[in-house]
């Protein structure tokens, strides 16, 4: 049991502290109370983060007072820390310190794992999401199996108020989205936030979240993305098309001319610097999720959001039907996100029964099986194009005059289906159907369709007119044209 602690090692940190606070600082970046095996020493450094926090000098008298206070004072204890040679270079100490802290938390895990793996007889999947979730926890050095007091709370409550003040007036107190109409009305994804994004097929459901993994990654923060249904070089030329604005088509098939070869060769040279990590094997289960962000979240702490594409393509344990397993995995991804401290953003699918409907604007009902979905997620948004559904709707009333041969209705609609086709721009609705820190409404973006990239809305939705007889006039040219 010797190499699991140092008790000298502990008495010298604690004491160059007491005689130089000025390095109190420092040191308290890089341990925790937990880290010391001596339970007199862990109460002087939890003294310590007090007195600092009241910002009253940490001497032993003061040391002494607070540690009578708390109901820990030791006074040979105390003597024995006082009397221990103070040390200069603090860096090796305390590398020491946190390596027997890591020797003890994996010993209580080898004990831990025999327990439930021979005594209580847990399945293997969930010994091995506990082995998978405390061996990040030793590596992240923050495993606390302790209630909360409410001391604790409300003092991590005011650090996080202070956070807040010391950025003024700024509305983005959470992971930028990269959109500043959506920042205003969430502050930001919320540190542990699962977030949901819906949308019927062909509303550009991928599209939306690349460009926010893309502003994600512009700003050097890290993005891990699980991509279930595209491989990851379509995914990258995606982000090629909305950073350098060539459109998609373009890209596909290398028709370029010499300066967009020469913006292409300085984009891809930019992004592959940046810290985007695609998972694209296509198949995911939410084991498979939480043991591989654990992993590249421990070696890239620059990870400040993952996306998952999405969620109905995940596979559960199929024990108790469809149901049961999406529960499984939206409850699976919100304690994962709770866990490392990030938003997780995952698409999901819309109930085909919307398009019955004559408003075709989604609601949380449409949400397949919605139930544990709705329940578990933060955020919920709906990415909404209504032309999207005119375009069909004017196809399909072309078509009848077709068959009917009726050659004015005929003129008329191609004309206005073609005028809809070669739109650049289409008005978008982002819908915030849920927030649970914030309120609901919609956020307007603009959908650039050459460079599948959305962008915020910098003017008031155009005005829609009506028609009594439900049809649309040919040569509308850009205005918006109106519902059938």
């Amino acid at each position: 049991m010797e190499n699991m602690y140092n008790i000298n090692i502990e008495r010298a940190v604690l004491s160059a502290i007491i005689f130089d606070p000025e390095i109190y600082e420092e040191i308290a970046a890089k341990l925790n109370p937990n880290d010391f095996y001596l339970p007199f020493h862990q109460h002087v450094f939890v003294a310590m983060e007090e007195l600092s926090r009241e910002e009253k000098p940490i001497d032993e008298e003061f040391l002494k007072n607070k540690l009578q206070s708390m109901g820990k004072f030791d006074e040979v204890a105390m003597l024995d820390l006082l009397s221990a040679n103070p040390i200069t270079n603090t860096s090796a100490y305390i590398n020491e310190i946190k390596a027997k802290a890591s020797k003890r938390a994996l010993a209580t895990l080898a004990t831990e794992i025999k327990k439930v793996t021979i005594e209580d007889d847990l399945p293997a999947e969930e010994v091995m999401n506990l082995v998978e979730k405390k061996l990040y926890e030793i590596t992240q050095n923050n495993t606390n199996d302790d209630f909360r007091d409410s001391k604790e709370i409300t003092l991590s409550m005011l650090d996080e108020i202070n956070r807040l003040k010391a950025l003024g007036n700024s509305k983005l107190i959470g992971v930028d989205t990269g959109f500043k109409n959506l920042n205003d009305k969430t502050s930001g994804f919320g540190k542990g936030d699962l977030v949901i994004i819906a949308a019927r097929p062909a509303m550009g459901k991928t599209a939306f979240v690349l460009n926010m993994a893309l502003k994600a990654i512009e700003r050097d923060e890290g993005v891990a993305f699980f991509s279930l249904e595209m491989p990851a070089e379509q995914l990258m030329l995606r982000l090629l098309s909305a950073k350098t604005s060539i459109p998609l088509q373009q890209l596909r098939v290398g028709d370029l001319n010499d300066d967009q070869w020469s913006q292409l060769a300085s984009a891809t040279d930019e992004m592959a610097k940046k810290k985007l990590f695609v998972d694209d094997g296509g198949y995911a289960t939410i084991h498979h999720v939480r043991s591989k962000l654990r992993k590249l979240k421990t070696q890239h702490p620059e990870i400040s959001m993952a996306i998952i594409d999405y969620l109905q393509l995940m596979s559960g344990e199929g024990r108790e039907g469809r149901q049961q397993e999406v529960s499984e995995i939206s409850r699976g991804l919100k304690q994962l996100a709770r866990e490392l401290a990030i938003p997780i953003v995952a698409l999901s699918q819309l109930n085909r029964s919307l398009e019955a409907r004559e408003n075709k604007r989604p609601m949380l009902s449409d949400l397949r099986e919605s139930g544990a979905i709705e329940q578990d997620a933060d955020i919920i948004l709906f990415v909404y194009r209504d032309d999207v559904y005119r375009e069909s709707q004017i196809k399909e009333k072309l078509e009848k005059y077709k068959a009917e041969g009726n050659a004015d209705k005929v003129r008329e609609y191609e004309n206005a289906y073609n005028d809809l086709k070669r739109k650049p721009d289409e008005a978008t609705e982002l819908i915030i159907g849920k927030q649970r820190n914030g309120p609901t409404g919609t956020v307007d973006l603009i959908f650039q369709k050459k460079f599948t990239r959305f962008v915020d809305a910098s003017h008031s939705p155009a005005f829609e007119v009506v028609y009594e007889d439900g049809d649309i006039p040919a040569n509308t040219g850009n205005i918006e044209l109106p519902p059938i």
